[in-house]
């Protein structure tokens, strides 16, 4: 994929994809900065803080990987009326699709094993700087063997249900929560800024401040 798409996976071809015959669902109208575009009945965990926030996120993406550390850190500042979320992005009928399944896959492996702290910024690394492959289980099997992860337990995790059915539900969320850009951060079910709208990615956690401290 070009690089500039890798970056940046923005409106137009995706709008023309889905509203193409032989696309899947129709492309939601993006919902305006402050309002809420989710329904009453979208699945969320039990607020634990003040504020939620849910990160759309791409492995392949340069934009994603720009803001991992920097949302790290606007995590750790806010962690005690903060809740962050992330989500694997899925681009239902993209072409990048199926590597964005994988991608998710490994994700929600990471989670159930409890590394994702430990290792979500190494696997940007692989993919951005190493070019790793990690799309089939052997792949990022081995990565995660690397990682000090033990074998059986990826491999466990990375075959079970729990793994499968959120790595099928993550398309969903994709257009559930009408995700036009990677990355996109909602906070509180409405506010969301996302690299065009913020002015880059270096200035979203700026963004979530003001956000945060207005809220």
């Amino acid at each position: 994929m070009n690089p500039l798409l890798r970056s940046t996976v923005l409106l137009a071809a995706f709008a023309g994809l889905l509203g193409s015959p032989t696309g899947a669902v129709a492309a939601p109208a993006e919902p305006h900065e402050g309002t809420s575009s989710l329904g009453p009945d979208h699945p969320m965990p039990l607020r634990t803080a003040s504020h939620r926030a849910v990160e759309f996120f791409w492995y392949d993406c340069t934009h994603s990987a720009q803001l991992e550390q920097p949302l790290e850190r606007w995590a750790l500042r806010h962690s005690a009326d903060v809740t962050l979320r992330r989500i694997p992005a899925v681009w239902p009928g993209s072409g990048d699709e199926q590597v964005q399944r994988a991608h998710a896959r490994l994700y929600y492996t990471l989670e159930r094993l409890g590394e994702v702290d430990r290792l979500q910024q190494a696997v940007f690394r692989a993919v951005h700087e190493q070019r790793a492959d990690l799309t089939t289980e052997d792949r990022a099997a081995a990565w995660a063997v690397r990682q000090g992860v033990d074998e059986v337990r990826f491999r466990t995790a990375y075959r079970s249900q729990e793994v499968q059915r959120a790595t099928a539900g993550a398309a969903d969320l994709f257009t559930r929560y009408r995700i036009t850009e990677l990355p996109t951060v909602v906070l509180d079910e409405g506010f969301r800024t996302m690299p065009s709208r913020a002015g880059g990615v270096d200035a979203m956690p700026s963004v979530l401040d003001r956000a945060v401290e207005e809220g």
